[in-house]
């Protein structure tokens, strides 16, 4: 079994919430293939499933380090940082996620979540506006019937 075809049987235990299971199948695909970033940066969202946070940057921060274009370690470490508390640099995070994504709606919900949580409502609410606005450009049709973006 090639490091894809485990990483997609993590993909299928995590979204059926087997988190322990998709870290298993998230490992072997490491294994098979360490310098794999998606790997890496899937394990960090299946550890924060467990509550496993510190793990989870640590798991961030080896899928950073391979690649740093991409934007979803980065809103893994976050969402990790968040959690542990360290709000501040879970922005920065956030903020380099969308520094390369800057249309990700799920990066700008976490960030509003944590600016709220340190109690900066105008900059939570101009974010969670962000998000809005972008899920609704995504329902939008445009062109013509039956098409879209």
């Amino acid at each position: 079994m090639e490091a894809v075809d485990r990483l997609r049987q993590g993909d299928d235990l995590y979204s059926q919430g087997r988190y322990a299971e998709a870290v298993q199948a998230y490992e072997e695909a490491i294994r098979l293939d360490p310098r794999y970033a998606s790997g890496w940066s899937k394990r960090a969202a299946a550890l924060a499933g467990l509550g496993r946070y510190e793990e989870a940057v640590r798991s961030s921060d080896e899928a950073i380090r391979l690649d740093p274009d991409l934007s979803w370690p980065w809103n893994n470490r976050g969402f990790a940082l968040r959690n542990l508390g360290r709000i501040d640099e879970a922005i920065r995070a956030y903020d380099e996620a969308l520094r390369i994504d800057p249309e990700s709606v799920k990066v700008w919900y976490n960030r509003a979540n944590a600016l709220a949580a340190l109690g900066r409502a105008e900059e939570a609410e101009a974010a969670y506006a962000r998000a809005r606005e972008l899920t609704l450009k995504r329902e939008t049709p445009s062109g013509p019937p039956g098409e879209r973006r």
